[in-house]
Formats: C-alpha cells, structure tokens, sequence
C-alpha cells in the first residue's frame, strides 16, 4: 500500500512539475520580442535590434545527465 501511495505521489509531483515547466515556457514565449515585430522570422537588420530580441529571459537547458534521467523514468 505504501508503495503504490509513494508512485502516485511521485506521479502527481512530476505531473505538477512539468505543468510548471510548462507554464514558464508559455510565459516566456507571450513575452518575447519576436511576437511584436512585424516579420519575427527574418534576420535584424541593426545590432540594436537584435540586443532587443535577444533581451528577454532565456531558458536553461538542463545538463545531458538531467535530460537522460527524465526519459528513463517513464
């Protein structure tokens, strides 16, 4: 009993930690530049533009031995 009780727990933790992994993604991706400029897809043309495209949050990757551990636990 106690061992199922632990696996839903930990079922429930991963669920709520990819919904927030999630949740930081979307944020991310409303905030970027790109969404306000009028061909997000094409190159700056300045060096100013691209510090502002670039000047938002970005997001960091985990290390290989992370992203491992994630897809062996399904």
């Amino acid at each position: 009993m106690k061992t199922a009780l632990r696996r839903a727990a930990g079922k429930l933790a991963d669920t709520v930690r990819e919904m927030n992994e999630a949740q930081q993604r979307v944020m991310v991706l409303r905030t970027a530049m790109d969404r306000y400029v009028e061909s997000p897809h094409t190159a700056p043309d300045t060096y100013e533009q691209f510090l502002a495209r670039t000047s938002g949050v970005l997001l960091h990757e985990p290390p290989a031995h992370k992203r491992t551990r994630k897809t062996r636990r399904v």
